[in-house]
């Protein structure tokens, strides 16, 4: 760590980690320990609370500093570490470069623990805006930690007093990990938005004992080992999470504790056996890829598995059709193999181990919102739609499909540090999510230009047709219906996904460019479908 004579790492006694900051001030040259580039929204105030100590008694003063205006508290710091509440009331204005800033006065050295400043609308930690919004996506299970990032993922590492928990290099991207979002926040935020848990275990770099003791601590009873400590971490009932996979892509080379598929095979099956050792109700998911991978582990880990995981990524391509086809093009072929693998491998379609596609999208483009931040246009959420159709015409095979990922990132919600949009691809996840699911219904015929799918909900009352226009010219959409005696009316309700071009997007705090809009049409024999979009159709059944 750099060291000067204001500043110097203390690794003797640290507070949390390797080492605590210490800011040296000489009572002449002023000091400070400032973060940047900080967002305030206008009428919402900021409460925190920052762990200081000092080598004498030391007035520090703590400043919120935005769009010229400054909001400050005076601290008096002891030498021994004390947690200090603070308190800023609003901001006049939304800012994005707003500068929160620790200052020793006088001479002295100030130690800093650890920090923390949140606004008032935040909910449990969360920001408020971008939970309304993953709430909206009302995605049924959300899969924790990851990703490449599981393999070097001590999940130790996230329990405990958030401000003991150690930071650590991210093992698998740049940056560092605060691990402040572990195990119990990741539970409290699928209670948040309402969804199921699923937790990859580290079968990279992580051992075979840390996967079961993992199981036990989420899902033990507290008389257990696990169980006990998760119970003095303040929740005394399991966590009682059902779906398990056992490592991400140990196939590539990128992949931290990347093996052979000999090896893994061993190594699956032993993680499987203690994982269920803990408890035999959960539900596991094998790493899966096409090709020689899948042929090895379906034929020789079909006893210790419930799902195969695959995953896929496409970049840009020239053409609308062209680049929104490569999505379902892709869950096709992967459909397809494991209808294969049932026949060709002998005992293997009575165990009905199906996909968790639990990795697909787009990703391309150069990163916008943070470390892999890209943008998503219209054209992309098109080919998500298309992927959608595609999952439902393979649901027979496809259990699970997680698109990757949510936030930021390549996911379908986009942030500053002010603002949150859903993402183009969001707007396609959201709208179909509300009103495209459930029970297949077969199309047939000439579809071109058009991609095509059918579903009853549940209750079949309801006849929804998702057509999704790759063309660049709006075109008549004539549906018909094999028996239509049971059609309550020829009255349609339309959601229509679309923007003013095909490179359309959108920016957090701008105007939505891709957008759903509603309307009715008095019969399904008069509709037209609108260049460059994704539509849901609703018919009303008896």
């Amino acid at each position: 760590a750099p060291q000067s004579n204001l500043f110097t790492m203390d690794s003797s006694n640290p507070f949390v980690g390797a080492h605590t900051p210490v800011l040296v001030a000489d009572g002449v040259k002023p000091v400070v320990l400032e973060q940047r580039n900080l967002g305030v929204n206008k009428g919402v105030g900021l409460t925190g609370y920052a762990y200081l100590k000092s080598d004498k008694p030391m007035k520090v003063v703590v400043e919120m500093v935005a769009d010229g205006v400054t909001k400050s508290v005076e601290l008096s710091v002891s030498n021994k570490y004390k947690k200090y509440d603070l308190k800023f009331s609003a901001f006049d204005k939304k800012a994005k470069d707003a500068s929160f800033r620790i200052l020793p006065q006088g001479a002295g050295r100030l130690w800093v623990g650890t920090a923390s400043l949140m606004p008032d609308d935040n909910v449990d930690g969360f920001r408020a805006d971008v939970l309304e919004l993953l709430k909206g996506l009302n995605a049924p299970v959300y899969r924790w930690p990851g990703g490449n990032f599981v393999s070097g993922y001590d999940w130790k590492d996230g329990i405990g007093p958030r401000d003991q928990r150690p930071p650590r290099k991210n093992p698998a991207w740049s940056g560092v990990e605060a691990n402040d979002m572990g195990l119990h926040e990741f539970i409290h935020f699928c209670e948040l938005i309402g969804t199921d848990a699923y937790v990859a275990v580290n079968a990279g770099l992580g051992g075979i004992e840390a996967a079961a003791e993992e199981v036990q601590y989420c899902n033990g009873l507290s008389s257990t080992p696990m169980g006990s400590i998760r119970t003095l971490n303040g929740s005394p009932e399991p966590f009682n999470v059902k779906f398990w996979s056992v490592g991400n892509e140990m196939y590539g080379d990128w992949q931290l504790g990347h093996t052979s598929t000999e090896s893994f095979v061993e190594k699956h099956i032993a993680f499987a056996e203690a994982m269920q050792a803990e408890d035999s109700t959960i539900k596991l998911i094998a790493v899966g890829n096409v090709g020689a991978w899948d042929e090895m582990i379906m034929a020789n880990c079909n006893d210790h598995m419930d799902y195969v995981s695959e995953h896929f990524y496409h970049t840009d391509l020239p053409g609308l059709r062209n680049h929104a086809l490569q999505v379902p093009t892709s869950i096709n072929t992967i459909s397809q193999a494991h209808r294969d693998y049932r026949e060709n491998i002998p005992g293997l379609a009575e165990k009905d181990i199906r996909i968790c596609m639990d990795e697909w999208n787009f990703w391309y483009g150069p990163h916008i919102y943070g470390e892999l931040g890209t943008r998503y246009f219209l054209r992309d959420a098109l080919g998500i739609a298309a992927g959608l159709n595609a999952f439902l015409r393979n649901s027979d095979i496809v259990f699970m499909a997680n698109y990757a990922q949510t936030v930021n990132v390549i996911g379908c919600i986009k942030t500053t540090t002010t603002d949150a949009c859903y993402a183009a691809t969001g707007e396609v996840l959201k709208t179909y999510r509300a009103h495209f699911n459930g029970i297949p219904v077969e199309v047939t015929g000439e579809t071109r230009p058009f991609d095509v799918a059918a579903a009853y909900d549940l209750e079949r009352k309801v006849l929804s047709v998702s057509v999704i226009n790759l063309s660049y010219e709006e075109h008549p959409l004539n549906m018909s219906f094999v028996s239509d005696q049971s059609i309550k009316s020829k009255a349609v309700k339309a959601y229509s996904i679309t923007g003013p071009s095909e490179m359309a997007y959108n920016t957090p705090g701008d105007e939505m460019q891709v957008v759903t809009t509603e309307r009715e049409y008095t019969s399904y024999s008069s509709i037209k479908v609108q260049a460059c979009s994704a539509n849901i159709y609703e018919i009303s059944m008896e």
